[in-house]
């Protein structure tokens, strides 16, 4: 690293109120799949407490909702952690592009940043890395903004959910993909992020044509986790 670098991990109060205001707009998105979550887990019978609990604990949209799939009087256990680890892969390949900077901040600090992570924080937290920037704050902040807007969203969901039966409907399940696809064609372009993104996808596409439903998710984190890992390796080796 250059002694620009070293400097990329840092962050503080006013760089996480940064990255808050400048995930807001997404954020707005957010809280309408919060208030279809939160009306879709009342017509599944959960209580309010453990709708709300499992937003702001849970924070992971995607798996909520499969969880509600499989929610009845008997809940495949299994099943059930096998589809929320298939779903939530993606972050291995988050953590290892990260991995650079979060290495440098204490334990503590590292994993509560983690905790955060989410598609949209973690590529506008990317693209200010490629440029440069200090990107934890960006990271930590946009984080917040995104949790909030989500539990926010759930609570909408459970009082006053009734008028959002089809987000789909309305396009709105298309939002975050454009969104993420805006960032990596914005971000850094080497030949590096392109091997990465390369791998991934072709492992991705090979799963999902042979193996298991779901299966492609895990598959393609983990070959472009892996791949983002030896590269970095191999960079910081020569």
């Amino acid at each position: 690293m250059t002694g620009t670098d070293t400097t990329l991990h840092e962050f503080d109060r006013q760089m996480v109120w940064a990255g808050f205001r400048q995930l807001v707009p997404i954020s707005l998105f957010v809280t309408v799949f919060g208030a279809a979550f939160g009306l879709a887990a009342v017509q599944a019978g959960l209580q309010d407490s453990v709708i709300m609990a499992m937003s702001t604990l849970v924070f992971a949209g995607a798996s909520q909702f499969a969880a509600l799939e499989l929610w009845g009087p008997q809940v495949p256990l299994f099943t059930l952690v096998l589809t929320v680890f298939a779903i939530n892969a993606r972050h291995l390949l988050m953590g290892a592009t990260l991995y650079p900077w979060l290495r440098q901040l204490p334990p503590a600090r590292r994993y509560g940043v983690m905790l955060l992570a989410s598609d949209a924080n973690w590529a506008m937290s990317m693209q200010a890395f490629g440029r440069g920037q200090p990107g934890i704050g960006l990271l930590l902040g946009g984080g917040l903004a995104l949790w909030s807007f989500w539990v926010v969203g759930t609570w909408l969901g459970i009082c006053f959910g009734g008028a959002i039966h089809d987000p789909r409907s309305l396009g709105l399940d298309m939002v975050m993909g454009c969104f993420l696809l805006a960032m990596v064609v914005g971000g850094e372009k080497n030949l590096r992020i392109l091997t990465i993104w390369v791998v991934a996808a072709g492992a991705s596409l090979l799963a999902y044509w042979f193996l298991p439903d779901n299966s492609h998710v895990v598959v393609g984190a983990l070959a472009g986790g892996l791949t983002g890992t030896f590269l970095a390796e191999k960079k910081r080796e020569s």
